[in-house]
């Protein structure tokens, strides 16, 4: 007769990458939102963990969660496992015959600034198919399957972050509005539109040019850059403008400076990049065409 003896069982997976994942942001929430789930979602899990182990993993207060001293004897080892394992998924999806390219992307760079330059990337690398993910965050590069991310940030100096240009803004409209605009108090006069990402953006650009307005802030109200630049177009009013996203409706005519002055924001369009173990070989020719 044979022996099957019951064999003693770690704890679920899902609650392990929740732990983790709540470990590293010292947060339910932020990890909840990496992981796509709820924060009770990611609660449970660690409830469940906390079962299974038999001691208490976090501390709960009206302020948030900090991790126990048990919490954090475990999170290098947690964080090392994981990022293993993120290791071991990107070297499997790269056996793929057929290359899959995942792009992650601020919304206003991945519909104004990057699909131009993918049509010149996908018509040099016919071989590779290119996926595009617009999110508000930058993601984890060395977690997520993203083979690299665009968005504005803070240049750090490391080898993983290629600066394409520097973020300048300047007011800018319809020709049909252009001479409204000009107008001594033209400002004051023609609707100013407002990105809900980009609040501070008219504040910035008022004061570095010694400018004045009774409400700088009034004005329509757009979710996404995009839409507020094509009611831009439209004539609708004044829009800060992000010179590197409407370079082309700049080059075309449809939009026009107001005025001359422009003004750093103090961030650069930037393409981040996994380290390099993690990267697949078409990467740095796929950097190069973005970049150039």
């Amino acid at each position: 007769m044979s022996v099957a003896p019951k064999r003693p069982k770690g704890p679920p997976l899902n609650a392990m990458r929740a732990f983790e994942a709540a470990a590293r942001h010292v947060s339910f929430v932020a990890a909840a939102e990496e992981l796509n789930v709820t924060p009770g979602a990611i609660s449970q899990h660690v409830k469940a963990l906390e079962g299974w182990a038999g001691t208490p993993l976090f501390r709960r207060n009206a302020q948030g969660v900090e991790l126990t001293r048990e919490g954090q004897l475990l999170i290098a080892d947690f964080n090392e496992a994981f990022d293993r394992l993120a290791d071991a998924a990107r070297a499997l999806r790269n056996l793929q015959p057929k290359a899959e390219f995942h792009i992650a992307a601020l919304p206003a760079v991945a519909q104004l600034w990057l699909p131009k330059r993918l049509r010149r990337i996908r018509a040099q690398l016919p071989n590779i198919n290119f996926s595009v993910t617009a999110l508000e965050t930058p993601p984890g590069l060395s977690r997520e399957l993203f083979d690299l991310s665009i968005f504005f940030a803070l240049p750090d100096g490391s080898p993983n972050q290629i600066v394409v240009c520097e973020d300048e803004i300047t007011p800018v409209c319809a020709p049909t509005v252009l001479l409204r605009a000009q107008r001594p108090n033209g400002f004051q006069d023609v609707p100013l539109l407002h990105d809900q990402t980009w609040k501070g953006d008219w504040p910035k650009w008022l004061q570095s040019n010694g400018f004045h307005m009774r409400d700088e802030n009034s004005g329509p109200q757009f979710s996404l850059y995009s839409l507020a630049v094509e009611e831009a177009k439209a004539g609708a009013g004044i829009l800060m403008g992000h010179l590197c996203l409407i370079e082309d409706d700049i080059a075309s005519g449809s939009l026009t400076a107001v005025n001359t002055q422009s003004c750093p924001t103090g961030l650069s369009l930037v393409i981040q990049l996994p380290r390099q173990s993690r990267r697949r070989p078409e990467t740095d020719r796929v950097v190069s065409l973005l970049s150039s």
